[in-house]
């Protein structure tokens, strides 16, 4: 179950990683500098025979991750490139290969089949990115050990909540 999880996350984080303002319409959008505020949902979690305790783990650590605050510079966002994010694939030497990657004019839709940790899932990213906001829904399927299909569905939501903010000092 953790390497299905690591997997998902990563679907996650290569959604948070790059999105933001372009200078060519049809290009990708890149992300203004400042304070973001990211939020998840877990949508749909299906693991067969998983207990339902399981699942309200899942779900409340999903809940967990949501209200995220990150502050990306101006040269952060300068040097953000998500096509390249998405070339390395999940961390610890996983892969992902790529059926169909769209990311221009405000769009996200990605699909294709990520490896990590000896496990193997189809994932789909697929929603909106602008300058001060991103909607990004992220579909993961595979087999689990035990036998049997699983599926989750999760949406991401960030949002550009003004400058940083400055460290407290003390």
């Amino acid at each position: 179950m953790k390497k299905i999880l690591t997997i998902a996350a990563v679907g996650t984080l290569l959604a948070v990683s790059g999105c933001g303002k372009s200078e060519n319409a049809g290009g990708p959008v890149k992300r203004e500098a400042g304070n973001w505020k990211t939020d998840v949902k877990l949508v749909k979690f299906e693991v067969p025979g998983m207990p339902a305790e399981v699942k309200d783990q899942m779900t409340k650590m999903m809940e967990g991750t949501s209200g995220m605050d990150q502050c990306f510079t101006k040269e952060q966002v300068d040097k953000e490139d998500i096509a390249a994010e998405l070339a390395k694939g999940p961390g610890n030497g996983g892969e992902c290969t790529w059926a169909k990657k769209n990311i221009a004019g405000g769009t996200i839709d990605i699909s294709g089949t990520c490896t990590a940790n000896g496990q193997t899932v189809d994932m789909a990213m697929t929603g909106t990115m602008a300058a001060k906001k991103s909607d990004v829904t992220i579909t993961t399927k595979g087999k689990v050990p035990t036998g049997g299909d699983m599926e989750m569905v999760m949406q991401m939501t960030s949002t550009h909540t003004g400058p940083c903010k400055a460290p407290a000092t003390t």
